[in-house]
């Protein structure tokens, strides 16, 4: 079922519509190759202006998802449309010279600002990149004041581009990767573990920056993350994922004051509190998570809910998302556990 947020108060910039992503797998040559469903089935919308957040355990296909949705990842099944002012870009039937055209409108921050720039590459080289590659501007003088201009909505000094990446902390190298995702003036931004990196004082000061910048310039945000916390401090709607699936979806205080799904309870349990009054003993699934090449039947969390149906145990209950109260989307087999 197509899960549709809020469509009625404003337009969607991204619909991703039954989407799949898989992988081959072989085991050694002698043996058949496999299929490996990272992303199963995924419906939902992003609209224009929001923080959307994304959030599951590692390997629950969060970051597939990203680089699916930005045309990293090949799509298996399903598709997905980038709603643009002036046309929509479908990524299943996309040509080559439109995903020159979808690169200026959707950019990528990636998770570890030491990695993601070059040692060998100025700062102001590194943020006008983007501009060369998509031949953006047509002359250095404007790429250079398109470079100081968003060198300065990111708070660097104009000293800081004669620079290279090592003279620079973790916050630092992360606005300056900001500006390179930001110089091309694009409309939507995927942030893979954007602050992962980076200390709790410093992931506050590039959450804020996030926050102002998606003001100044109208962007819209897709923010991967397993940090709870930060997500309810920045995120307008909350999607959760388990094994390549998303088991609930709402706004971002009603997930949190509301959780409807097992597995989301587990998560919202294990957020520490810092107060000192406030005792709460964290939910504690038992069993692994299961291997992604070898899923269980039904719904993927069967083997590890704390209150599974006959149904549920013999795998006879499939994924999907109902809407059990006005936008907020759980898992069909979650509700018929509870």
């Amino acid at each position: 079922m197509l899960c549709e947020l809020w469509l009625s108060m404003s337009e969607n910039i991204l619909s991703v519509n039954n989407l799949s992503v898989s992988f081959d797998y072989q085991e050694n040559f002698l043996s058949k190759k496999q299929k490996i469903k990272a992303v199963n089935n995924i419906n939902f919308k992003i609209k224009k202006g929001s923080f959307f957040g994304l959030v599951g355990e590692s390997g629950s296909g969060k970051t597939t998802l990203g680089r699916a949705i930005l045309g990293a990842n090949k799509v298996s099944e399903g598709n997905v449309i980038f709603h643009d002012d002036e046309r929509d870009f479908d990524l299943t039937s996309i040509t080559a010279k439109e995903m020159k055209e979808y690169r200026k409108k959707a950019q990528l921050i990636f998770q570890d600002p030491y990695a993601a720039l070059s040692p060998r590459m100025t700062v102001r080289d590194i943020i006008a990149e983007p501009l060369e590659v998509m031949r953006i501007t047509n002359s250095r003088e404007e790429t250079d004041a398109r470079v100081r201009d968003i060198a300065a909505k990111c708070r660097l000094n104009l000293e800081h581009l004669r620079r290279f990446p090592h003279a620079f902390s973790g916050g630092q190298r992360q606005r300056i990767s900001i500006a390179r995702a930001l110089v091309s003036n694009p409309k939507f931004i995927v942030a893979d573990e954007s602050v992962a990196a980076l200390d709790v004082s410093i992931q506050a000061d590039i959450l804020n920056l996030l926050k102002q910048l998606q003001q100044e310039l109208n962007l819209t945000y897709l923010f991967i993350s397993h940090d709870l916390s930060v997500v309810a401090h920045v995120c307008d709607i909350v999607a959760v994922m388990y094994l390549g699936h998303i088991v609930e979806m709402a706004p971002s205080r009603e997930l949190f004051s509301n959780p409807r799904h097992s597995y989301t309870k587990a998560l919202l349990s294990s957020i520490p509190s810092i107060d000192p009054e406030k005792k709460s003993k964290a939910i504690e699934l038992q069993g692994e998570i299961p291997s992604a090449m070898n899923p269980p039947s039904g719904c993927v969390f069967r083997t590890r809910c704390p209150n599974p149906t006959h149904d549920c145990k013999e795998g006879h209950i499939e994924m999907g998302l109902i809407e059990v109260s006005p936008n907020h989307w759980v898992d069909q087999c979650c509700v018929n556990c509870g």
